[in-house]
């Protein structure tokens, strides 16, 4: 089962590096990460997500490859290249991967313009050595689907 974690950050910068940090902690298999998002609260009160994946430039990519395929059957590979990449980057758009865009902009309500929220789906992790490195960023537990005592425990962790 996979947790959600969503800790608060006094800006933007710090939640990107906190989210670096994750990435590279993955890179050493400490965690396994279904998906980072980082939520900023603007200034107008909108909150804006920094999504982990662009699933809008990749289905573009997609689309632009299997549509350049298609045209070659019909002997116009650049229109059908145009025409999937169109078509991908629509599909795209409309597709949400990892954690609910919803669900994350509810949560980056309580927030105030200029914080930011790094809202991450960890779906393993060795505690023990990723919240050390985690705990340099600081940050507030807003959110999370673990248990009461974990929560204390990273609460913890964090302001250490």
């Amino acid at each position: 089962m996979a947790d959600l974690v969503i800790i608060a950050y006094d800006t933007e910068a710090t939640a990107e590096a906190a989210r670096k940090k994750l990435i590279e902690l993955q890179k050493e298999y400490l965690i396994e990460l279904g998906d980072a998002v980082v939520a900023v609260r603007q200034p107008d009160g909108h909150v804006k997500l920094n999504q982990l994946i662009n699933t809008t430039a990749a289905g573009a990519a997609s689309g632009g490859m299997w549509g350049a395929l298609i045209g070659l059957l019909f002997l116009n590979p650049l229109l059908g290249a145009a025409i999937g990449a169109g078509a991908g980057a629509l599909s795209g758009r409309f597709t949400d991967v990892g954690i609910d865009d919803k669900f994350i902009k509810e949560a980056a309500e309580a927030l105030t313009p200029g914080q930011a929220a790094l809202c991450v789906l960890v779906r393993k992790v060795t505690a023990d050595k990723v919240l050390p490195a985690m705990a340099t960023f600081g940050g507030k537990v807003l959110r999370t689907n673990l248990t009461t005592d974990q929560e204390v425990k990273l609460q913890e962790a964090l302001k250490a």
